[in-house]
C-alpha cells in the first residue's frame, strides 16, 4: 500500500494531486488550515483518506504532521503544496512579511520534519510546489519570486544532504507556471494553465521520481530564455504581470 501525506490539499493542485492519487489507490492524509474542506474531500474516498487540519506557519505544525502520519499507519511520499504569493509593487511590509512566514518558515518547518522522518525510517520522497518565479527576482512579487529561489536551493541543499549521508530520500522540485488557482484570482496572467491538467503532469513527475520539472512546455521555453537574459538588461525590463 502507497501512502502520501499532501500539505495544502484545500484547494488548488494539491487537492487535485490528492484525487489523482486516490484514483491511482493510494491511501493519503491531507493537511490544510480549513478543516470544512478536507472533511469534503475525505467524504469521496473515507476508506483512503486521513485528515489533520494543520497551519505550516504554526509551531505545533511538525506535532501535527506527525499525527496525520500515525492516522494513515506511516508515509512514503510527502508532498508540500502549501504557499501563498502575491504582487507587491508598493513593497507593504506585511505583504512581504506573510509570504516569507509561509514560503520559508512554513516551508522549513515542514520539509525538515519530512526529511528527519524518512531518515529515521530508512527511505521516503519528499515533493514540493515551488513555481518558475525562482528563475528571477520579479519586481512586481519581489517576496515570492525570493521564497520560490529559496525554496529551489532548500531541495538542492537537502538532495546533497541525503547523498552526503547515504539515505535513500528521493526529491522532485515541481515549477509550474501560472495556473488557475486563488493565488492568481486577481489580475490578469499569459499562458494560464488548469489546475487540473498541472495535477496530471505532477502525479506522472512523482510516479517517475522526477527531480526537477517545470510544467509546462511553454514554461520550460520560456524559463530557457529567462536564464539567459544577463543582469544588466533584466532590470531594465518592464514586467508588469
Amino acid at each position: 500500500m502507497k501512502r502520501a501525506i499532501i500539505i495544502g490539499a484545500t484547494s488548488g493542485i494539491g487537492e487535485e494531486v490528492a484525487k489523482l492519487l486516490v484514483q491511482q489507490g493510494w491511501h493519503i492524509g491531507i493537511a490544510g488550515r480549513r478543516e470544512e474542506a478536507l472533511k469534503n474531500l475525505q467524504a469521496t474516498a473515507p476508506g483512503q483518506i486521513e485528515i489533520q487540519r494543520l497551519d505550516v506557519t504554526e509551531a505545533d505544525a511538525p506535532t501535527l504532521l506527525e499525527t496525520l502520519i500515525r492516522k494513515l499507519g506511516g508515509m512514503d511520499l510527502f508532498f508540500l503544496s502549501s504557499g501563498i504569493g502575491s504582487q507587491n509593487p508598493d513593497l507593504l511590509p506585511e505583504i512581504e512579511l506573510n509570504t516569507t512566514r509561509t514560503n520559508v518558515e512554513g516551508f522549513t518547518r515542514m520539509v525538515t520534519s519530512a526529511f528527519n522522518y524518512f531518515k529515521a525510517r530508512g527511505e521516503g520522497h519528499i515533493a514540493v510546489i515551488s513555481s518558475i518565479a525562482g528563475t528571477k527576482g520579479l519586481g512586481i512579487a519581489p517576496a515570492y519570486s525570493a521564497t520560490k529561489r529559496f525554496q529551489n536551493t532548500y531541495i538542492d541543499a537537502l538532495a546533497q544532504l541525503a547523498r552526503m549521508q547515504h539515505l535513500n530520500i528521493h526529491f522532485t522540485d515541481i515549477r509550474p507556471g501560472f495556473v488557475a488557482t486563488d493565488l492568481l484570482k486577481s489580475g490578469k496572467f499569459p499562458m494560464l494553465m488548469q489546475a487540473g491538467q498541472v495535477a496530471k503532469s505532477i502525479v506522472r513527475a512523482l510516479n517517475r521520481k522526477k527531480r526537477v520539472v517545470v510544467i509546462d512546455g511553454r514554461y520550460r521555453v520560456l524559463v530557457f530564455f529567462w536564464r539567459m537574459i544577463p543582469r544588466w538588461l533584466w532590470e531594465r525590463l518592464p514586467i508588469k504581470n
